[in-house]
């Protein structure tokens, strides 16, 4: 059976704040806009919070030994 560990208080006020910040930017916005919009004012909401963001990171892909830089874009 799996077990998982109590968050920190630290992991807590993050999840937290990213809950609250999609409720609110959803809230405002409502459905049906571009991915992008979304993004941006969810990162806006956040920053406001206090907290760092970085939107559109690039992930590399390493295979057979290689890095290939056109990897992931993570939101």
């Amino acid at each position: 059976m799996l077990q998982y560990h109590k968050l920190t208080e630290q992991e807590e006020r993050i999840g937290k704040a990213v809950v609250e910040a999609a409720y609110l930017v959803h809230k405002e916005l409502g459905p049906g806009l571009l991915e992008r919009v979304y993004e941006v004012c969810f990162c806006h909401v956040l920053t406001k919070a206090g907290f760092e963001t970085k939107r559109q990171l690039d992930i590399p892909i390493v295979f057979d030994g290689l890095i290939f830089e056109e990897g992931l874009r993570l939101d």
